[in-house]
């Protein structure tokens, strides 16, 4: 059975389609009624699930009338793979960071799923195994696969 937070994020995807993938308005309290569960349920699953890195921005006004509006990033690829490579990857990663970066891409349509399983499996711990600083080179690694397919 799938999670209340696998439920809520497609939910959310299958609205932002239906709307033309731009962007759609959410008010937090009435989907969290909708879906029978505290609001702050409803931010975790923005927070974590619709990130940069995963190709979406949220702008939040709060208040009585507040909301919030989720938007799919479409920049143009140059940007997007500047922004990446300085402000998300910097000059060192983590595995799990990383990995969320892949799947942004994947999520994205910018690769297949053969390309992302070779993209996380580049940047395994297990892979790097007898590096000194695994951070650094899967930055590295990570950096020069995406001057690849985001160019």
């Amino acid at each position: 059975m799938a999670r209340l937070s696998d439920i809520i994020e497609n939910f959310i995807k299958d609205v932002l389609n239906e709307n033309g993938g731009q962007q759609i308005q959410i008010q937090r309290n009435e989907l969290a009624g909708q879906f029978k569960c505290a609001p702050s349920q409803i931010n975790y699953v923005l927070t974590t699930r619709f990130t940069y890195d995963k190709g979406y921005v949220i702008e939040s006004r709060r208040g009585g009338g507040g909301y919030i509006i989720l938007k799919q990033v479409s920049k143009d690829r140059s940007e997007q793979r500047n922004t990446l490579i300085n402000d998300v990857i910097g000059d060192s990663i983590t595995n799990h960071n990383g990995l969320s970066i892949i799947e942004g891409l994947y999520e994205s349509g910018l690769v297949v799923e053969r390309e992302l399983e070779l993209m996380k499996m580049s940047i395994n711990d297990r892979t790097l195994v007898s590096v000194e600083d695994k951070n650094k080179i899967r930055a590295d690694i990570l950096k020069a696969m995406l001057m690849v397919i985001l160019s």
